[in-house]
């Protein structure tokens, strides 16, 4: 199986704008969910930024980022993406593209029900 593999990281000053993109033209027909992680206090030292239902297009996020970033799946492309935008310097993390089994809504920001991820992007934003 392919690995995940992000891409967009970079260096941006606070309120500027960084779109990650993911390819996962072989996990959007066995996966549940799709997502974005960073390193944090969650489960395995990840936290769930951002998360899409691939059975219901339903989108999650963590509080931080509400109203700031944007999940979406094009499926043509078969490229996670994650628009991030009015970033902060306290969102400086490896950002990390995530498929999973996660089902209910509950678990859709939770790293141990993923079971791919890629390699991370470094995201670094200065004030």
């Amino acid at each position: 199986q392919v690995p995940l593999l992000e891409s967009g990281g970079g260096s941006v000053q606070a309120g500027g704008s960084l779109r990650l993109s993911c390819s996962v033209s072989q996990y959007t027909s066995n996966s549940n969910a799709l997502g974005w992680f960073r390193r944090g206090s969650g489960h395995n030292g990840r936290e769930g930024v951002a998360a899409i239902s691939t059975l219901t297009g339903s989108t999650y996020y963590t509080d931080s980022v509400k109203g700031r970033f944007t999940v979406s799946l094009d499926n043509a492309k078969n490229t996670l993406f994650l628009q991030m935008d009015d970033l902060k310097p306290e969102d400086t993390n490896t950002y990390y593209c995530a498929a999973g089994s996660a089902y209910y809504s509950d678990y859709q920001m939770v790293a141990p029900w993923y079971q791919h991820f890629g390699q991370g992007t470094r995201v670094t934003v200065s004030s």
